[in-house]
């Protein structure tokens, strides 16, 4: 199976979901009520929810609510990679106050015209969506103080690049607030070779383990699938 060919259905499939919500659906399968999958609903309160634009929560595709992991601080930068519609990039961005800054960072064209949208429409200006892949951060070194993902480093072949990035950009003392897929037990190869599971956030998914210190604060919060 080829890398590339990964990375392309992930970027299909994520594209379809944003060209759903931008028609007046849901990236769920079905309504937003019914169809989606239980591990993408109800993570954000009624509060978070009911301040930004409907699109923003129904392009949602994630697995927890890094917002909510994540000390945010008026003035800080905050990174999050694939950030897909927005809608954690738009709660950060809030949190942060006019004297931070939001970076939202996706390789698909159609969530970032839609996360830009969605910006507008919620009027908030402390934002930018930039357009690149999460194995290359297009920001520079120690630029960053809190990265945050949403279910989307189980999306990468290459998570130890992901992660090199990820302390690359983050500020001496920064901190990584992530929600994502993991497995209790192993994955077999069958599973690992289908890029359908793969684009699923089911094959990529990381066998759980104790977590180490290191020596930057990394707050992690991970959904078991």
């Amino acid at each position: 199976m080829d890398k590339s060919d990964i990375k392309q259905s992930v970027r299909e499939k994520y594209g379809q979901a944003a060209l759903q919500v931008t028609s007046g659906g849901s990236a769920c399968c079905g309504s937003a009520s019914k169809g989606c999958d239980p591990i993408t609903s109800n993570l954000y309160d009624v509060s978070q929810s009911e301040q930004l634009p409907q699109e923003a929560v129904l392009a949602s595709l994630g697995c927890g609510n890094p917002t909510a992991l994540a000390n945010l601080h008026a003035g800080e930068v905050v990174l999050d990679l694939g950030s897909g519609g927005g809608i954690d990039v738009l709660l950060s961005a809030k949190r942060i106050g006019p004297t931070g800054k939001a970076y939202g960072l996706d390789m698909t064209d159609e969530m970032l015209a839609l996360a830009n949208e969605n910006k507008r429409k919620a009027g908030i200006e402390n934002v930018e969506f930039l357009k690149g892949e999460v194995e290359h951060i297009p920001l520079p070194d120690s630029s960053v103080d809190v990265v945050i993902s949403n279910c989307v480093i189980n999306l990468s072949v290459d998570k130890d690049q992901v992660l090199r990035e990820a302390f690359r950009v983050l500020k001496p003392g920064g901190r990584f607030a992530v929600s994502d897929v993991v497995t209790r037990g192993e994955i077999v190869p069958e599973v690992r070779q289908s890029v359908l599971l793969w684009v699923g956030c089911i094959a990529g998914a990381e066998k759980r383990t104790h977590r180490h210190g290191g020596t930057k604060n990394l707050p992690t919060h991970t959904q078991e699938g």
